[in-house]
């Protein structure tokens, strides 16, 4: 008996060694390949700039170095990570005729872009939370120290290596054969897992009650965060003073708002998968769009980080001058 279960797995293991994924992507439009091109690798190049220029300026401007523009600083990593796993292919397949994916490189791809998107789920958690001290300036530095900081990404970041880990771990477990044409630009669960020759449904449930479990307590936190917010900002005195807190508040809510949105519609809700192009156009939005977002959400709306921009801009232009 246990030898035919161990030729059962080897077998497996043959069938999966040579598959074949192909990304179909957008490949259905054909007449949109070029204007998609475009129009994605703009999206790259402003993620890359906005998202390293972020890190810069963070570390360049000794006014910046507080919790907030930690977390940001980490979140700008995130961001360019995860569009970076994601997008060269994506973009590649776009003018390319050749749209295969080994099954290591679609495994590999899929692993990194989870890990990073948990990260980001548990990141903006973290910001609302810190935001409550830049509410209570009392609580501010007490509630968050260096230390306190450094605990809360590092632990934002195992957490998603554990879940990566636990969903990959799962996607190896089901068996693959032949070539097999993969119903998105990037190696989504979903899309990996239907195109699989065995049952996915524990692989499935193990994805939905962790997804749900990540939306579920980070949402939480934020939802708290932003009563406890709301509260504070009411009793301040001024409107200048409360504007300006909305404001800060009305930013990080708008990413929070799009990231959340996809990722509920994604993995939490029991959709009929003959949606594909609806599932497309959502990953378009959290691996491609909202790394972009980001940085302008939070930047751009902020005087110190502009304040910051415009002194790197300046030292630059008056060092080449000299």
């Amino acid at each position: 008996m246990h030898h035919s279960g161990a030729s059962v797995y080897r077998t497996q293991e043959n069938q999966t060694a040579g598959v074949t994924f192909i990304l179909l992507g957008f490949s259905e439009y054909p007449e949109l390949q070029v204007p998609l091109f475009l129009l994605f690798l703009t999206i790259y190049t402003f993620t890359v700039l906005g998202n390293t220029g972020m890190i810069l300026v963070n570390r360049v401007n000794p006014k910046l170095h507080t919790p907030m523009y930690f977390f940001l600083s980490h979140l700008s990593f995130i961001d360019f990570c995860y569009s970076t796993v994601v997008t060269p292919k994506l973009l590649e397949n776009l003018v390319v005729e050749d749209r295969t994916i080994s099954f290591p490189g679609c495994i590999l791809q899929f692993f990194f872009a989870c890990i990073f998107v948990v990260t980001e789920t548990f990141m903006l958690a973290v910001m609302a939370y810190d935001f409550v001290a830049v509410c209570h300036p009392l609580l501010n530095t007490v509630a968050m120290s260096q230390k306190l900081c450094s605990l809360l990404v590092a632990t934002s970041y195992s957490w998603s290596i554990v879940c990566s880990l636990t969903f990959t771990y799962f996607l190896l477990t089901l068996s693959f054969c032949g070539t097999k044409f993969i119903n998105n630009f990037v190696c989504e669960h979903a899309a990996i897992v239907a195109v699989s020759c065995s049952d996915p449904s524990v692989s499935q449930k193990i994805l939905f009650v962790f997804a749900t479990f990540n939306e579920i307590s980070s949402l939480v936190i934020i939802l708290a965060s932003y009563v406890f917010i709301f509260i504070t900002v009411m009793k301040m005195p001024s409107t200048g003073g409360r504007y300006k807190a909305f404001s800060t508040c009305a930013s990080h809510l708008t990413a929070i708002t799009i990231f959340h949105g996809t990722i509920l519609f994604l993995y939490c809700v029991p959709t009929t998968k003959n949606s594909w192009l609806m599932v497309k156009v959502a990953s378009v939005f959290y691996t491609v769009v909202i790394p972009m977002l980001n940085p302008l959400i939070y930047s751009l709306r902020n005087k110190d980080v502009k304040e910051a921009v415009r002194k790197l801009i300046n030292t630059q232009l008056f060092c080449h001058k000299i």
